[in-house]
């Protein structure tokens, strides 16, 4: 009997530690959606919900996260050594910061969102996303000015704060890039 409660509490310990790792192929939509069928249906909701496709979803937790889903920023160190603390807030899929992911839970009613949990962070996406389109009149098929805003904030983005930003560019471009494979592949899934 000790065993076999061993050998429980052992096998429940090992799922909840690999729930946060990443799919295995993260450059093909298909297999990662194979591997991972929850991440796609909470894909399609949160387009179903919010209009935003399922392939510029995909492309932002790539860019994000690459689908960790307790992913967090590196830490800050003082003298190389002495540490600072984290370089933001941003947690998890989404990687949505502190006091957006409260406002995503203020404005939807979701007061028990989770950014570890695949299906609030698509949901908190595509209200990011919603509102991108509302206040910077961007399209949700636009990965990569939605990503900019995604990025720099809806604030930031209508100062043209991601203008000065070289690298952030082509991070966007590469967002767009990934976003076009990404739907490219979709097309071609057996689901």
């Amino acid at each position: 009997m000790k065993q076999a409660l061993l050998v429980l509490t052992l096998m429940l310990l090992a799922g909840c530690g690999q729930q946060y790792s990443a799919p295995r192929n993260l450059d093909d939509a298909c297999l990662l959606a194979a591997e991972r069928p929850q991440y796609l249906r909470a894909m399609l909701r949160a387009e179903q919900n919010w209009g935003v496709p399922v392939a510029v979803q995909m492309a932002t937790i790539y860019q994000e996260s690459r689908f960790v889903g307790n992913a967090r920023t590196p830490h800050e160190f003082a003298l190389g050594i002495i540490p600072m603390g984290r370089v933001s807030s941003a947690y998890g899929y989404s990687q949505a910061l502190d006091g957006t992911w409260e406002e995503y839970q203020s404005e939807t009613g979701n007061r028990r969102a989770n950014r570890t949990d695949i299906d609030d962070a698509t949901d908190f996406i595509g209200w990011y996303m919603t509102l991108t389109r509302e206040r910077n009149g961007i399209a949700l098929t636009d990965a990569r000015n939605q990503y900019l805003a995604y990025h720099e904030g809806h604030a930031g983005f209508a100062r043209g704060s991601h203008n000065s930003k070289s690298w952030l560019l082509r991070v966007a471009d590469n967002v767009a890039d990934r976003a076009a494979l990404y739907n490219a592949q979709l097309l071609t899934c057996t689901h």
